[in-house]
Parts: structure tokens; sequence; C-alpha cells
């Protein structure tokens, strides 16, 4: 008997990209995504370098102020990340 999953087994549950989106990203939380994947690609992943990666780049919070950690956590929270 192999030990190797079947991977032509049509059980598995389809998985939609986006299945758990209730609407369409705003313009900012377009700006935002692609910004904070140029800072995790550039700067780096730790929330000091994400927050000031964001800041340098000039992104703001939603608020317009610039970002802090305590606004960071709230907002990734805020969006379901």
């Amino acid at each position: 008997m192999s030990s190797t999953p079947n991977t032509a087994n049509t059980d598995w549950p389809y998985l939609e990209t986006h299945q758990s989106r209730d609407h369409e990203p705003s313009p900012y939380e377009y700006k935002l995504a692609a910004t904070l994947e140029e800072v995790f690609t550039k700067v780096g992943h730790e929330l000091t370098d994400v927050v000031s990666g964001l800041n340098a780049r000039q992104v703001h919070a939603p608020d317009g102020a610039p970002w802090t950690e305590e606004s960071f956590r709230a907002e990734m929270h805020r969006l379901g990340a």
C-alpha cells in the first residue's frame, strides 16, 4: 500500500481564492496590500519594520496619521487579517 495521498481525489473541498471576502477591497485596502507586499519584500517582516516601511512610503493609517504598532494591529484586526 502506498503512503502517497491520492491527488486525484474528487472528495477534496473546493476552495475559492477569496471565499472569506464579503466585499471587494477598497482603493485604500488595495494600496495598503500592495505596500505591505513591498515592505515585506524589501524591508522586513517584524512589526517595527512594517510600521516604519509604511510610514516611509507615506501610506498612512485610515485616520491619516502615521502608523504606530498599536494602530497597525488595530487595523489588521478590523480588516480581519
